[in-house]
């Protein structure tokens, strides 16, 4: 399986699940990640932290640690 931390610029990808437990996987979930969402990655920094993702129509830049918990099709 492989997580969003290994995605490629320009790719469109499909979450399967979010990993993780209690407040962190909530706050990945509010932000609007959830199953079956598509996720466009638009820009991966140098050292690969951030990610900023395009979801749902808005931009979000997140963590390598988070975009390790999300979990892709």
């Amino acid at each position: 399986m492989s997580t969003l931390k290994e995605a490629k610029c320009g790719e469109t990808v499909r979450v399967k699940k979010v990993d993780g437990e209690g407040a962190v996987r909530r706050r990945i979930m509010d932000m609007g990640i959830t199953r079956g969402c598509e996720i466009y990655v638009r820009k991966v920094a140098p050292l690969g932290d951030p990610v900023e993702v395009t979801v749902r129509g808005y931009e979000l830049s997140l963590r390598k640690a988070d975009a390790e918990m999300i979990i892709l099709q």
